[in-house]
């Protein structure tokens, strides 16, 4: 019999966010506020290697918490994104916007 889950196409897109305090009770994906707009955002990274770069650019609180890059289904993310009103920023290394996901 021929093994037919090498023929399965999956079609879903997966993003790359940081996660504070990742396997803890308090874990939640790491969120800013634009500077100018100051409209809520969550970043998000087609690739880990993105993530890792950018994060080491971004703000943070390192005395109060761990970070962790994790991949994140899209529909996952916009459900968080919409529950807890933020947008989704695709970001590329540097953390220019590449596109808006919501």
């Amino acid at each position: 019999m021929e093994d037919q889950s090498e023929n399965v196409k999956i079609d879903e897109s997966w993003y790359y966010v940081i996660i504070q305090n990742p396997n803890s009770s308090t874990e939640q994906y790491v969120g800013f506020d634009d500077g100018k707009t100051k409209e809520k955002f969550l970043p998000a990274f087609r690739t880990k290697d993105a993530a890792k770069i950018c994060f080491a650019l971004m703000p943070k609180d390192l005395f109060n918490g761990k970070y962790d890059t994790q991949a994140v289904i899209e529909d996952d993310l916009l459900n968080i994104a919409k529950e807890n009103g933020h947008r989704i920023y695709l970001l590329d290394e540097k953390g220019t916007i590449l596109e808006y996901l919501n």
